[in-house]
C-alpha cells in the first residue's frame, strides 16, 4: 500500500513503539496525555508487522521503544524474533531505569541500546525523573560490561544546552558510540512546557561550534534543525523510493516523518486485525502538508 501511494519501495527501519505505558512522564515527552493510554502491541502483531515490514520493504532494522520498551512484558520474544527469525538489527531505546535483569536476558539480541537523558545529574533528573541520571549511567556500564555497543539520545532545550558538551565526555568516558540530538518541538508534554523551547537560533550555533572546539571521540549526530539557518531543504517521503525509517505508534498509525510524529498527521496504518497496511488519508496527513523529513548531519 505504501509503495502504490507514494512510490517508496524500500524503508530501512521500523521503529517500533510497542507501547504508552512509561515509569517516566518527562516534561518534554511527545506523548503527553497518551502515556495514560493502553494502547499496545501483542507481542503477534508486533512480529506480524515486523515480517511485513521485512517481506514487504525490505526493512533490515528495527528499533524497539515506547513508552518505555522494558515494560513491556513480551520484549523479550518480540526481540528474538526480529533477530533470530528475520535477521534483522535491533536498536532498543530506553530511559535505563532499572532494567538490569531484562537486558541481561536479551543481551546478545541487542545491536545498540540507546538511553535516553537530558543532562548532567540534577538537569536530567528534573526533566525526566529523580535518580534516573545515575540509573542510565549504572545501566550504560552495565551494558558495557555485557557486550551491547551503546548511544545516546537528548532532546536540546532550554536547561541542557550549556551541558551538552559535558554530558558528551561523560559518555565517551564510558564507552559510548555515539550522542544523537534532537531539537525540541511543541508537542505532547512539550506544549505544555514552553519555558524549554530555545528561543533563540543562535543559542544553537554557539553549541555546534563548542562541538566543534572539543576533541571527542564520540559520535555526535545533530538534527540539523539545531543550526541558526534552519535545516536544509529535504524532500517529502513521497517524492522519494527510499526512505530511511517509518514509525508506528501503539495504535498502529505511521508516521514517515520525524516532523509529524505527534501530530497524528499519518497517512497510513498498521491494521492490526488484517494484517496489513492502510492508507487512510485526512486533510492534514503528512502527505498532504507535504511535511518534509529530519535531516540529520555531523558535529
Amino acid at each position: 500500500m505504501i509503495h502504490e501511494i507514494t512510490g517508496i519501495r524500500k524503508v530501512r527501519m521500523l521503529y517500533l513503539q510497542l507501547l504508552y505505558r512509561c515509569n517516566f512522564s518527562c516534561a518534554h515527552c511527545f506523548h503527553g496525555e497518551r502515556l495514560k493510554h493502553a494502547d499496545a502491541f501483542t507481542a503477534q502483531q508486533a512480529c506480524n508487522l515486523l515480517l511485513l515490514m521485512r517481506s514487504q520493504h525490505d526493512t533490515e532494522a528495527v528499533t524497539l521503544l515506547g513508552g518505555e520498551p522494558f515494560v513491556y512484558k513480551d520484549l523479550a520474544r518480540v526481540v528474538r524474533y526480529a533477530k533470530h527469525t528475520l535477521g534483522l538489527t535491533v536498536e532498543i531505546c530506553s530511559n535505563g531505569y532499572r532494567i538490569g535483569p531484562r537486558l541481561r536476558d536479551i543481551a546478545p539480541c541487542v545491536d545498540l541500546l540507546r538511553i535516553s537523558l537530558e543532562g548532567i545529574r540534577n538537569t536530567n533528573d528534573l526533566i525526566r525523573r529523580a535518580g534516573s541520571y545515575t540509573a542510565a549511567l549504572e545501566t550504560l556500564a552495565l551494558a558495557r560490561s555485557l557486550g551491547v555497543q551503546t548511544g545516546a539520545t537528548l532532546t536540546v532545550n532550554r536547561y541542557n544546552i550549556g551541558e551538552v558538551v559535558d554530558l558528551a565526555e561523560t559518555l565517551q568516558s564510558l564507552g559510548v558510540l555515539q550522542l544523537k540530538l534532537h531539537q525540541l518541538r511543541p508537542v505532547g508534554n512539550a506544549a505544555l512546557h514552553p519555558e524549554m523551547l530555545v528561543t533563540s537560533s543562535s543559542a544553537y550555533s554557539k553549541l555546534r561550534d563548542q562541538l566543534g572546539n572539543t576533541a571527542l571521540g564520540i559520535e555526535i549526530i545533530l538534527d540539523e534543525d539545531l543550526s541558526e539557518d534552519g535545516a536544509p531543504a529535504c524532500a517529502v517521503p513521497g517524492e522519494r523510493d527510499e526512505i530511511d525509517r517509518i514509525e508506528s505508534d501503539p495504535r498502529g498509525a505511521l508516521t514517515m516523518s520525524c516532523k509529524a510524529v505527534g501530530k497524528d498527521s499519518h497517512a497510513f496504518w498498521y491494521d492490526k486485525s488484517s494484517d496489513r497496511i492502510v492508507h487512510r488519508p485526512s486533510a492534514n496527513d503528512e502527505l498532504k502538508l507535504a511535511i518534509p523529513d529530519v535531516v540529520y548531519g555531523h558535529a
